[in-house]
């Protein structure tokens, strides 16, 4: 028997319940994982919330991790007992101490990289390069945009960012949060609480905005960030932290771009989430920093949805196996 975390309904954190289950041998294609890291992530409270429904459950919640391959199925080339491995995307499933994965989602963890980084970077890392590459190439003096900028996808999209040559404006709810998007490398951090942040952010940006504007807060602060954004400019909005997003205007945007990715569709296409991941784990192996901010007990994953969706969480949140 394996310990695992499952979303029994629809509902607030109390909805994940403690189990043990039976984990079956790996099929063709497959491989079994003894796992050591499963990452937390806003998608997850999504689920778990019901925003985005499930088709049956009880269903072990998670979509990223890293741990040690334990048993390989038939037709698996390429992958050996005791490699370690991390991955991200569907099937859904992470916070578990074993699971079977197809061997297509695997990705192999570099010397140099420990697997509290690998298992706590791939979702927030691929979302990074998706906008960072895909959504937006963002070039060398460009200006960047990041809501939420001490959160775990903030700092790492600033860090990367910077690492491009790019200049980042970051936006926090707290004095104590601007802080830690300053050290993450944001050149200037503005409260957004201050009605007039869209101002200040176009001032900065050359007085025109930024090239690209990412938000994953939602709300109020999505048409707001219109306002910030240059002529031809990107909005990518990632998520709704801060409440639903309301339907858009198109009329009222004026000559900008709106780009609603997801990287969970983004890790379905193969080139991508290989070209993607290789990218990223390069990254980090080469220096680029993703700081585990808060590690939670499998059991205590309840306290860690809380905590993420109280804003008391910075850098990546993981959950230790």
């Amino acid at each position: 028997m394996s310990a695992a975390i499952v979303i029994s309904a629809p509902g607030a954190p109390e909805v994940l319940h403690l189990i043990d289950q039976t984990v079956p041998a790996p099929g063709p294609g497959q491989v079994g994982i003894r796992q050591r890291v499963a990452g937390v992530n806003f998608v997850d409270v999504y689920f778990r919330q019901g925003q985005y429904p499930l088709a049956q459950y009880p269903a072990v919640a998670g979509f990223e991790g890293a741990g040690v391959i334990e048993s390989v199925g038939a037709g698996v080339d390429g992958w050996q007992v005791g490699q370690r491995v991390a991955y991200m995307g569907a099937p859904m499933g992470g916070y578990a101490e074993e699971r079977v994965l197809p061997a297509s989602a695997l990705i192999a963890i570099p010397d140099g990289v420990d697997d509290a980084t690998a298992g706590g970077s791939m979702l927030r890392g691929l979302t990074a390069y998706m906008l960072l590459h895909r959504v937006y190439a963002l070039q060398p003096g460009d200006w960047l945009l990041v809501h939420a900028a001490a959160g775990g996808l903030g700092q790492l999209l600033t860090r990367w960012a910077v690492r491009k040559g790019a200049q980042v404006i970051g936006t926090v709810s707290s004095e104590a949060k601007a802080n830690i998007a300053h050290a993450a490398g944001a050149q200037t951090v503005l409260l957004h609480s201050q009605p007039d942040w869209p101002q200040q952010v176009r001032a900065l940006a050359d007085g025109v905005g930024v090239h690209l504007a990412v938000d994953g807060i939602g709300g109020p602060i999505l048409p707001a960030t219109f306002g910030a954004v240059r002529p031809f400019g990107v909005v990518a909005n990632i998520g709704q932290a801060g409440g639903a997003v309301a339907p858009v205007d198109i009329s009222k945007m004026g000559p900008i771009a709106l780009a609603k990715p997801s990287v969970l569709a983004f890790a379905t296409q193969p080139e991508w989430y290989y070209a993607g991941a290789q990218i990223l784990l390069n990254e980090l192996q080469s220096g680029l920093h993703n700081p585990i901010g808060q590690r939670y007990a499998l059991a205590d994953a309840a306290q860690a949805h809380r905590d993420l969706e109280n804003g008391k969480t910075t850098g990546s949140v993981i959950l230790t196996l």
